[in-house]
């Protein structure tokens, strides 16, 4: 997922009277919301936000398994594995007391294959019918395989069974979207701000005016489990700098404070501290457009050799995060025919080895026809822990690789994001926080004109891997194809890992029952405040 540079956090905790009279929390944000429409974004805040306002057929629960959301029950598929029909909940409405019906899921999923829709986060639909297709432009987004049979029965048909279809369908690009209300107030509109936003969930969004940094969330009166609901708001703001969220939560503003880099490791004996596992990976993109130095093979390979990544996890991190050795993260998944974690299975070394790199980086020029110096740009948001990261690499690189000169364009996230997408940029520092427990989550992006995939990694090994992947018709397969692609998407620097991002969070005691999902983003809605 994501995938965008936000993390949640809650807060009011010194005023604990006041919070347990009002039951209110703060949730912190690191960069701004953008949008809410999830049919044609991808980024954290609005999937942390969405998490929080708006279900799918399924949501998960605090052991990170599926359960009935908009859906009646789990539902067994038929078909060989290929079709499944729900029935979605009578009592299910919108925040404006329409009903939820099976057409808002066809419409919404429809939606994000509309490439009048501008979609970017496509690829997660490989597998349901005609998705490939669709997204190949060879079949017309309508013919999706998923179809509102009457008002409450909606109908899913896959090209092939999905071992993971159930956890996949919990994501926030899955969730409906009310089609009546999206038309009256325009699909442009839609989701721009607090007015045009309508949710299905616990909570509905008040005071955004899709421009500010703080806004709340409110309980949802015909949230169909309202009697589940234990706070009547949630309040957002965005916090970008470490020390600042440190300060708030001292202050009694925020209950659950994330932190990271000096900061978190002066804080690491902290009574407060929680320590959050989760699937995640921060890389470096790596724009490999005709033309550009970097899709040379050789000097991708030359600037993964010259990162010490044990010194950037421990003295510029500082937070818990470890040094990355693949793209998919330590505890996203356990290779259930070998019974090894899938991470650990696919590693690579993580040494540095200076000598190789500048040899490499020697034949890459020659390879590349560059004489002279080798200009750089490295784009990320403008988060102080970001600074800090780019900051580092523009030495390692500039000191070790001869001619390198290395420029650094921190932005504000819709900034960054747009450059990376027109392919302005060399490296581009990005992060894959999964939105379920799989690593073909994390590989699936960067097969060949992904939309998630701005660095244009294009290899055909790897895409048939992937492919094979998708279609296997066991697990054994399933398994051997995912790990062959990993290793082929290390050999060829399709990316660079830098490290696996472990949370550093200061959370109120008082605070109870956040679902910290591993894959995915957390769940407050059935958060509390108590004494003990």
């Amino acid at each position: 997922m994501i995938p965008m540079m936000l993390v949640l956090s809650a807060c009011g905790n010194q005023n604990a009277k006041n919070d347990a009279a009002k039951k209110s929390i703060t949730l912190m944000q690191t960069s701004e919301l953008t949008t809410l429409d999830n049919t044609n974004q991808a980024t954290m805040p609005e999937f942390n936000t969405l998490t929080n306002i708006s279900e799918g057929l399924y949501r998960l629960n605090e052991k990170d398994q599926p359960v009935p959301a908009m859906a009646t029950k789990i539902v067994k598929p038929t078909d060989n594995g290929k079709k499944y029909i729900f029935q979605i909940r009578k009592s299910a409405k919108w925040s404006n007391g329409d009903p939820v019906k099976a057409e808002d899921f066809e419409y919404s999923w429809k939606r994000s294959l509309n490439p009048a829709n501008n979609p970017v986060y496509t690829y997660v639909f490989s597998g349901i019918k005609n998705a490939d297709a669709i997204i190949n432009h060879k079949k017309s987004y309508k013919s999706l395989g998923i179809k509102a049979l009457s008002d409450r029965t909606l109908e899913i048909t896959l090209d092939h069974p999905m071992a993971y279809f159930n956890k996949l369908v919990a994501m926030p690009v899955f969730m409906p979207q009310d089609k009546s209300f999206v038309q009256k107030v325009g699909v442009k509109k839609y989701g721009t701000n607090a007015k045009t936003t309508v949710s299905n969930g616990a909570f509905k969004i008040t005071n955004w005016t899709g421009t500010n940094d703080a806004y709340k969330l409110v309980k949802n009166p015909y949230y169909w489990d309202k009697k589940a609901i234990q706070l009547d708001q949630i309040n957002y703001k965005t916090v970008k700098d470490s020390n600042t969220a440190h300060n708030l939560f001292a202050d009694g503003k925020l209950d659950d404070a994330t932190v990271s880099g000096v900061t978190a490791k002066s804080l690491q004996d902290n009574k407060d501290l929680k320590r959050v596992p989760k699937a995640w990976t921060y890389y470096l993109q790596v724009n490999q457009r005709k033309g550009r130095p970097l899709a040379n093979q050789k000097l991708r390979q030359a600037i993964s050799l010259v990162i010490n990544r044990q010194e950037l996890t421990n003295k510029v991190l500082a937070d818990g995060s470890t040094p990355a050795s693949g793209f998919v993260s330590p505890g996203t998944a356990v290779d259930p025919t070998t019974g090894k974690d899938f991470s650990e299975e696919t590693s690579f070394s993580v040494k540095t080895n200076i000598t190789k790199a500048k040899s490499l980086w020697s034949e890459g020029k020659k390879e590349a026809g560059i004489t002279g110096t080798v200009k750089l740009s490295i784009v990320g948001d403008d988060q102080d822990v970001t600074k800090n990261v780019a900051q580092y690499l523009q030495s390692q690189l500039d000191t070790n690789l001869p001619g390198a000169k290395v420029s650094i364009a921190n932005i504000p996230d819709k900034a960054q994001q747009s450059r990376r997408s027109e392919g302005q940029f060399d490296l581009a520092q990005w992060y894959w926080l999964a939105d379920f427990g799989d690593p073909i989550n994390y590989l699936g992006i960067l097969t060949s004109n992904n939309t998630m995939n701005p660095g244009k990694f294009s290899d055909q090994t790897y895409d048939s891997l992937i492919k094979k992947a998708k279609t296997a018709d066991n697990q054994t397969d399933y398994w051997s194809y995912l790990r062959q692609a990993e290793k082929r998407l290390m050999s060829q620097n399709g990316i660079i890992p830098l490290y696996y991002v472990k949370e550093s969070h200061l959370v109120n005691p008082k605070l109870h029952g956040v679902e910290y999902h591993v894959a995915g983003f957390a769940d407050y809605t059935r958060a509390s405040i108590k004494n003990s």
